[in-house]
């Protein structure tokens, strides 16, 4: 049976090699290897790639669940991927093992309880900003488009497209700016 090995960390600042480390004594015959955000299945090429092509029989190894998703939701939907395709997932530091039910079940815990801190961080997070405005201290992001530059260029002559193009930015922020329309 091939076992397929995926590391994944948030950042280029952070290392893959305990992962790969990990994967490599699980028996992987081939490691992917990517850094880039959990919070989507989206632009994650090396993970689809696995999802796109491994075939029944085959085993999806990853040190902890939360290298593949941070939400229950895109965990589901890895599964349900290997599933139709007859693979498993198995975690090395964690009881999952989809080939078996204890480990099903085991798995769909660990994703409830991992959308759950998902969620309580999120509220946290908001809480501490509301607090932070109301002492004045927190701002907020700046904005990103200069509507002013924006203004400017379609006051010269440009057309949306080309300001768009330009600036990097949708020609639908460009129509908003210049109605005056906040973002």
């Amino acid at each position: 049976m091939t076992r397929i090995g995926y590391a994944r960390t948030s950042t280029t600042d952070q290392n893959l090699a305990a992962q790969i480390a990990a994967l490599k004594t699980a028996g992987c015959d081939v490691i992917r290897q990517e850094q880039k955000s959990g919070a989507s299945l989206a632009g994650r090429p090396q993970l689809n790639t696995i999802l796109d092509f491994i075939h029944a029989g085959e085993t999806l190894v990853v040190t902890r669940i939360d290298r593949l998703a941070r939400s229950l939701r895109d965990l589901q939907v890895i599964v349900d991927r290997l599933k139709a395709k007859g693979a498993h997932l198995f975690a090395t530091e964690q009881p999952v093992d989809t080939s078996t039910a204890a480990g099903k079940a085991f798995f769909d815990m660990l994703g409830v309880f991992a959308e759950f801190e998902t969620n309580l961080r999120r509220e946290r997070q908001a809480e501490g900003i509301t607090i932070a405005k109301k002492r004045g201290v927190y701002k907020g992001r700046l904005p990103k488009i200069d509507r002013a530059e924006i203004i400017r260029r379609l006051e010269e002559g440009h057309g949306p497209t080309r300001v768009a193009r330009d600036l990097g930015i949708s020609r639908g922020t460009v129509y908003q700016a210049r109605k005056g329309e906040p973002e």
